[in-house]
């Protein structure tokens, strides 16, 4: 439980019977609502603050040029571009990992061949907001990979993204092999595409 909902819990228990009505289902409804309320709002901020963040970090990218757009897993990257206007992402290709110089170098290949000036990179947080282990290895990753490939890098919010992109891999008929193929590199179109459409419209 976080502490916003902890909180929220301790003050609704702490309130006398006669404040919340002598029925304990009305009771039980009361802290539900307020546990609702409270973990509404706290992801409400946490999406304020990564998205302030976001905003911050991506003005290093200027006004125009290629963004390179990557789903960091544990066996593979997902890469995408979109164009120098960044209007539409599209999908590159799914590199499986080796050892992070071998992938730092083939992502700077890319980036070079496509003139990319700015990084996006997926960040896998909480369903609560909150960053385990998974957005510490890839906060880690974008730190190492500024030693190969200096750009600058903005992180975006990846939550559902592999989840939305399998959805879409189903509905367009693609099958099972098919989408364990391209679904990183899809991930990271999506995680791209949502990141550009802040940038052009969203700030």
């Amino acid at each position: 439980m976080s502490v916003a909902n902890a909180e929220a819990m301790r003050a609704i228990t702490a309130k006398a019977p006669s404040e919340l009505g002598e029925a304990p289902w009305l009771k039980k409804r009361q802290v539900r609502t307020t546990l609702r309320l409270a973990r509404h709002s706290a992801l409400t901020h946490v999406m304020r603050r990564m998205n302030n963040h976001f905003d911050s970090d991506a003005a290093a990218f200027g006004a125009k040029g290629a963004l390179l757009g990557l789903d960091h897993g544990e066996k593979t990257i997902g890469i995408a571009v979109c164009d120098p206007e960044r209007r539409v992402a599209a999908p590159v290709e799914t590199i499986r990992r080796k050892k992070f110089t071998v992938d730092a170098n083939a992502l700077s290949a890319i980036a070079n061949e496509r003139a990319i000036v700015g990084v996006i990179l997926g960040l896998p947080l909480n369903m609560d907001g909150s960053e385990g282990p998974r957005a510490q290895s890839v906060r880690a990753f974008a730190r190492n990979l500024k030693t190969v490939l200096p750009l600058p890098v903005a992180f975006w919010d990846e939550r559902l993204s592999t989840a939305a992109m399998e959805r879409d891999s189903i509905a367009m008929g693609d099958s099972r092999a098919r989408r364990a193929e391209k679904i990183d590199e899809r991930a990271a179109t999506f995680i791209l595409q949502g990141a550009i459409d802040r940038l052009r419209n969203g700030r």
